[in-house]
Formats: C-alpha cells, structure tokens, sequence
C-alpha cells in the first residue's frame, strides 16, 4: 500500500499530473462563467463579486500551475 500511495503523491508533480490538474481548474472557469450569468440576470452583487473573486483564484491557480510545468523543463512546442 505504500509503495501506491508514494506513486499516487509523485503523480501530482509531474507533468500529466500538472496537466491533469490544469484541466480541472479550467472546468471550474466554466461553473464560474455560469454564476456570473445568473447573478447578471437577477442583479445581485454579491454573487457577482463572488465569481469575480472565483475568477481570480482561477486564473491565479492556472498560472502557479503552468509555472511548475515550465520548471518541469516541458519541451512542448506551445509552450515555448
């Protein structure tokens, strides 16, 4: 059982595990983009400025993320 959760925690550095990661926060964008409709229609602020702030813990989270893939030494072409 060891030995798996070892592998399970190394997963989580590497570089499937950073896109992998990636790609959840992205999807979370999407819940985000659906707040920010709704609170648009029914004029309430306070959900407005809660997926304003969502919004910037995604981007910010994708950012950290996407540093720690390029320290990762990524040679993807997109990338750069």
């Amino acid at each position: 059982m060891s030995k798996a959760l070892s592998k399970a925690k190394g997963f989580k550095k590497s570089k499937s595990g950073l896109y992998l990661s990636m790609a959840t926060t992205a999807f979370g964008a999407v819940n985000v983009a659906k707040q920010a409709k709704k609170a648009r229609l029914e004029s309430d602020t306070l959900r407005l400025v809660d997926a304003a702030v969502s919004a910037a813990a995604i981007v910010t989270g994708l950012a950290i993320l996407y540093r720690e893939l390029k320290r990762l030494g990524d040679d993807d072409v997109l990338l750069g």
